[in-house]
């Protein structure tokens, strides 16, 4: 009888090709069982309360059960099939259902009580006990003070609230991969790279067709908006992904139900739990302390940018009029229009940049940045992944020692939700005298390569790269023992992407690129001159940049800083208004952008987009220390890349985790409290616009 590859031990490495749906369903099962039955031991103990017979054993008990569901719904989301997703729906309600009941385990939250009121408590370290606290603060927001009806309806919410931002995904996820539009006549794509044109004709072929296969896959949609010089196909284009998932396009997938639902039981949990909104409950976990304050934040950015972002829509009216002849400009012409004139302006195209940043080059680039920051190396790994394009690498320490591992997935294709994220297998965890080493997934949407070709690589795309793994090493490089006081257990999440953000500054300095270029014909770096073009442009657009994600964080947190919730007129009608205090650029009014912001619905962010510029003000902040020890090179460029200040923000920042508050983090890092300042410098959003 073959073994289920998702039952191995904690410190196993997973074998991807082995796992067939029908695992995933039986190890759930089984796991499910032999957590309910530690949950029950624990909980029924009257023994005098300890770490040693509290936590640990449900670690033990659920750190297997949560691994295995994390590569089932990895696997759901980067090589979705039928038969997969089936079973992955089968097993969430029962997923939902466990973490319902342990959340609302009264038995449970006494032990964690007595042991938190024991003298034990104070011999615990730091970590152990803040590991107690957040697991005391996380049972009440999880109900456990609720009775009778109150709690019956709690774990009837909760469980809904997983099935429909399940069905949320499925339906963007479907929606994009069903969308295609065939050109036959080659006249109607003047203008597309040869790059994106040779990809539309093999997938084409793939289908059985004759011509080229258009999708909204980012890989082949942004480049179409950005260089199609048919205004009537950027339109299709456009239409086509601006409602996706919704009324407006293949009204199977539409989401507006699925949005209705998420905002009326995510206010129904709040109220059950005495919280004036879903806002107010989730910034329980946060550094923010209140909607209030999370919208005075937004809106105080929204003021210093907006002027900029005026004077940035001004500027591309007036030269999409004068120089392309567009007497109005259409939402469908800003991002072609936008690319014309950086060219005009900084006498570069993308499409010239992305010739240097080969994938090959860039990772190895990738790997010297951390290597010079951290010293620690990224070496291939013969292990099993679930597709061949994915690369599994070892993370090595300067002594040899293996720190973790990462595999990356960074190719767009069919089943494969869209966007860019990380995510853990496991953490660190010390059994003993051995340790159980972190694994953690990165996920994009870069173009294929091509036969014969590596793949290219946008400048934007390189910065999403770094970005992803920044979450990554936040996870990697953890010297955290405990699993509950791991990164993504326990930090903050509107400081969750202080790591992520702050790699994203390295992708700007002149040393760096030249680490991350190789032309595809020549092998040659990217030049300087050309590099100089690049920064330049670098706050190209900010401003407009700049309200466009302000709009998204505002609208998000008045949607969800309601006692109630809405119908979707109110919600697109809420999204107007947002747009109307901040925003420069009007979408049209068909535009249905809220139906596929998975972000919100689906992916954790809900009362939590701020998050970004949130934890913006901090990342730039922390470069800037960098910054402060920078070395210059006889060319006068700046080197940014300081092993000293590298291994201080491993030891303040990346190495602790959540085993403190992360504005304690911030100020052993920094010596002080953060600054908008690097900020609004890096945004160029100082000096007064013209």
């Amino acid at each position: 009888m073959t073994t289920n590859p998702l039952l191995v031990p904690i410190d196993s490495l997973i074998d991807y090709p082995a796992i067939q749906p029908e695992h995933i369903e039986q190890a759930v099962d089984q796991l499910l069982a032999l957590a309910r039955q530690a949950v029950d031991t624990v909980s029924n103990d009257d023994s005098e309360p300890s770490w040693d017979n509290i936590v640990e054993p449900i670690t033990d008990a659920t750190e297997t059960l949560y691994r295995a569901w994390s590569v089932a719904g990895h696997l759901n989301s980067v090589i979705n099939t039928p038969e997969l997703r089936a079973v992955y729906n089968q097993c969430l309600p029962r997923m939902s259902e466990f973490s319902t009941w342990v959340g609302l385990n009264r038995p449970l939250f006494l032990r964690y009580q007595a042991l938190a009121d024991s003298p034990a408590f104070a011999s615990l370290t730091p970590q152990r006990q803040r590991i107690i606290t957040l697991a005391l603060r996380d049972f009440r927001l999880s109900g456990v003070q609720l009775e009778g009806q109150a709690r019956e309806d709690y774990a009837r919410i909760s469980e809904e609230l997983a099935q429909t931002s399940q069905q949320f995904s499925e339906h963007v996820l479907d929606a994009i991969d069903q969308w295609h539009y065939l050109v036959t006549d080659q006249a109607e794509l003047d203008g597309i790279p040869d790059d994106v044109l040779a990809a539309a004709q093999r997938a084409a072929q793939e289908n059985d067709q004759q011509g080229w296969r258009l999708t909204l896959k980012m890989p082949c949609y942004l480049p179409v908006m950005q260089y199609a010089r048919n205004q009537t196909l950027r339109e299709l284009m456009y239409r086509a992904y601006t409602t996706i998932a919704s009324d407006q396009g293949d009204t199977q997938f539409d989401n507006s139900q699925a949005i209705e639902t998420l905002l009326d039981l995510r206010a129904q949990e709040a109220s059950l739990l005495g919280f004036a909104s879903y806002a107010h409950m989730r910034l329980e976990t946060r550094m923010a302390d209140t909607p209030e304050q999370v919208m005075s934040f937004l809106r105080d950015l929204a003021a210093k940018a907006r002027p900029y972002a005026r004077q940035d829509l001004d500027e591309l009216q007036a030269f999409a009029q004068k120089e392309l002849g567009l007497e109005s400009l259409q939402a469908w012409d800003v991002p072609f229009s936008a690319e014309r004139l950086r060219e005009q302006r900084y006498a570069y195209s993308e499409d010239e940049v992305k010739q240097y940043f080969t994938e090959p080059a860039v990772l190895n680039g990738l790997f010297k940045v951390i290597q010079r920051l951290f010293d620690v190396t990224l070496r291939a790994a013969d292990v099993p992944a679930w597709h061949p394009a994915v690369r599994p690498f070892e993370v090595m320490a300067s002594d040899g020692k293996v720190l973790g591992y990462l595999y990356m997935d960074l190719h767009a294709r069919q089943g494969k939700q869209g966007g860019a994220w990380v995510d853990s297998e496991r953490s660190r965890r010390r059994l003993g005298e051995e340790l159980c080493l972190p694994i953690a997934y990165l996920v994009c949407n870069f173009a294929e390569p091509q036969p014969g070709r590596p793949a290219l690589l946008t400048h934007d795309d390189v910065i999403t790269l770094f970005h992803e793994s920044g979450h990554a090493l936040h996870t990697l490089l953890s010297r955290v023992d405990d699993p509950a006081a791991s990164a993504f257990s326990a930090v903050e999440w509107d400081a969750i992407e202080l790591p992520s953000q702050f790699m994203e500054n390295f992708c700007w300095e002149w040393p760096v690129v030249q680490m991350l270029t190789a032309h595809v014909e020549t092998g040659e770096h990217l030049p300087r001159a050309l590099y100089n073009k690049l920064n330049l442009a670098r706050n190209f657009q900010s401003g407009m940049q700049m309200v466009r994600q302000l709009e998204f964080s505002l609208f998000d947190m008045l949607i969800h800083s309601r006692d109630s919730g809405m119908n979707i007129d109110a919600v697109m009608e809420i999204l107007d208004q947002v747009r109307q205090e901040v925003a420069v650029l009007f979408p049209p009014e068909w535009h249905r952008f809220p139906h596929q912001f998975s972000h919100l619905f689906a992916g954790g962010y809900g009362a939590g987009y701020y998050s970004y510029k949130w934890a913006e003000v901090l990342s730039a902040d922390a470069y800037s220390a960098f910054e402060e020890k920078a070395y210059t090179h006889s060319d006068g460029a700046r080197d940014t890349l300081d092993s000293n200040t590298g291994h201080r923000f491993w030891r303040e920042i990346l190495s602790v985790g959540g085993e403190r508050p992360a504005a304690d983090s911030f100020r052993a890092f920094r010596g002080r409290d953060p600054s908008i300042t690097a900020l609004l410098r890096h945004s160029g959003l100082t000096p007064e616009p013209a």
